[in-house]
Parts: structure tokens; sequence; C-alpha cells
């Protein structure tokens, strides 16, 4: 475990108290660096090929359009097939200059099987990325930068997918990050060791310590047993009750709502979706900054420490409006990727 300094520079601007509670206030996104507003583009184009269970959405960047663009695969969670769930974090993704695409893998709650799951995401990513290469007006994909993350159910496809891409026929992911990863009662795309992620992989996991849905079990099976990849971290996250609202660390801590990417799927995780989701800091300081940071060192030599989930920065989480830092993260890496850190 990593034990992380906190630092003590307050964010600019938010020195503000909730007006209802006297409570201080949650962190803010900040302006730039990984997790941040630091946006390429000013818009997404959202389209939709999802009709069927092995379809997909797509996000491209836009305002300025770009010639190429990294992908980065976003696999939802078991019944969060509507990517407006996880709006506010493609829409992050992609206004950084990537393409997402988003692929449906099931038709509705009850089909098809589990078994299926990984199979149809892949279609539905290899047809995503035809589509992109040939039509036109299209932003076309740079397959040599291929990044994956997954919540939930999506989290241990993502996981099967790093460590057999070949042979369902996809690129070779420089990246991958599973949220909460896991399967619940169901079986389907469980593999019984991950040591087939390359070693050329970074692999990235984030678990929270009151997930009653699906534990920390699959999470930790990852990251024990993907032994050829020295760079990857296990993360866990921690609720914090100091500011208002109030940081918690359930399942669904990376719900992050915008409707304007509805894709029309109306179902009961949406609704649940609906009550649960916040954009907090959960988002900026630990999904989003690692994702961020993973792509960065991959595409431009930048924030590796930070990618490998080295040093204080990995662990810090934000500071409440009062300068009161939110709970960090606790971390693990590899030994060895800890004897390669130097502050």
């Amino acid at each position: 475990m990593i034990n992380g300094w906190i630092p003590t520079l307050l964010l600019i601007g938010s020195l503000v108290y909730s007006h209802d509670t006297g409570k201080p206030a949650a962190p803010v996104q900040p302006a730039d660096g990984p997790r941040g507003q630091n946006y390429l583009h000013a818009e997404v184009t959202f389209s939709d090929h999802a009709r069927r269970s092995d379809g997909f959405w797509l996000f491209e960047p836009a305002a300025p359009i770009p010639e190429n663009a990294p992908v980065v695969v976003f696999h939802h969670g078991y019944g969060a097939i509507n990517p407006m769930i996880y709006g506010a974090w493609i829409r992050h993704i992609v206004r950084q200059g990537n393409i997402v695409i988003y692929p449906r893998y099931q038709k509705n709650l009850l089909f098809p099987g589990s078994k299926h799951f990984v199979p149809n995401a892949a279609k539905g990513i290899r047809s995503a990325l035809k589509l992109l290469s040939e039509e036109a007006g299209r932003v076309r994909p740079d397959t040599n930068a291929f990044f994956i993350a997954g919540h939930s159910y999506g989290g241990a496809i993502s996981a099967h997918i790093a460590a057999r891409y070949a042979e369902l026929g996809l690129p070779h992911p420089k990246g991958v990050l599973l949220c909460a990863p896991g399967t619940g009662p169901l079986n389907g795309g469980l593999l019984e060791s991950y040591e087939g992620i390359s070693p050329q992989t970074r692999l990235g996991i984030i678990v929270s310590v009151n997930d009653y849905v699906v534990g920390e079990e699959l999470g930790r099976t990852v990251y024990q047993t993907a032994t050829q990849t020295p760079y990857r971290f296990l993360m866990r996250q921690f609720p914090d009750t100091h500011g208002t609202p109030e940081l918690t660390a359930g399942h669904n801590e990376c719900y992050a709502m915008d409707p304007e990417f509805d894709g029309g799927v109306e179902n009961l995780s949406l609704k649940r979706a609906r009550r649960v989701a916040q954009e907090n800091a959960a988002d900026y300081y630990a999904y989003w900054k690692m994702l961020d940071a993973m792509m960065a060192c991959e595409l431009r030599g930048e924030h590796c420490e930070l990618a490998k989930g080295c040093g204080p920065k990995a662990a810090f989480m934000g500071q409440w409006s009062d300068g009161h830092p939110v709970q960090p993260l606790e971390v693990w890496v590899p030994e060895d990727t800890v004897a390669q850190y130097t502050d």
C-alpha cells in the first residue's frame, strides 16, 4: 500500500460553504491536468447504431473535427445500457480528443444470456471500427492508441477482452481501467486467470469499500493474476461525510449522468441511475483521473508515475472547501513498480 501525502493548497474558488447545511462544499472539477477541464474540443457528435444486442453507440470529437483520434471502448454495467448513465464521463473523454465506442452487448435485462456478452461486445467494437474507418465524414480511429474502460459487468468484459483481444480480432489495448468489476451470480465472460493480459498493457482497477453488489473479489483476482503486466494498480475508495454532498463508496460511483446522450433505453437501471448518480470527487479524483493519466502516459509520455498508481497524487481525492482533505484512496501496486518510483 502507498500512503498518500495530501497537498494543503486549496482549490481556487472553492472556499464556499453550503447555505443549507453549514458544511463545507464538495471539490469541484480542476481546471487542468488529468481529470481537468483543459479540453481540445467544444462539441461531441453522438450517433446510434445500437438496435441489436451486438450494436453500439459512437461519440466523436467535434468543433474542431480531427482527422483521426485515439479510441476508448466503454463497457456499461449490467442493465446500464443507456449511455446517458455515464454521459458526463464520456463527454469528458471525447472533448479531450478521443473517440468513444460504447458497445451495447445486451438487448435487455433478460436477453441474451451472459455467455454472449463478450462476443457481442467484441462484435460491436469491430463493427464500430469498420464504420469509423470506411464511412465518409467520420473521425478515423487510431487503433495503435486503443484503450478500454468498463464498469461492473462491463469491467469483467473489459478484463476478458484485455486477456483475449487477439483471438477476438481486436487491437492491442494500451490501457484498461476496471471500475467496480464483477458479475454477481452470473459467470459468463469470467476467466480463471488474467495472466493473458499483455506486459505492454497498463491495468487499473478501482473498487469501493461499500460495494454490496459485486464486492471486491473480481477486482482483486484480476490484480493478483495479471502478473505479466508490471504497470497495474488496485485502488480502494472510501466514503467521506465531512462536507456536502457527502461522498459515498458504493457500486455505482462512476455513474455521471448527461441526458444529452440518451440512447432511448428505459429500464430499472436507468431509474436507479437517476436516483443515485452524482458527478463528484470520485469521478474527478479516481475514475477520470486515472484513465486520463494512463492515456497521457501512453500517448504523450506525461503523468507516467500517476499512471502507475505511484506517488501522492494517486491517492489524493481532492479537498472540501474548508481545506480538509477528502478521504484518500488506498493503493496497491507491485513491489517492482514501487521500487521504480522516485518522488
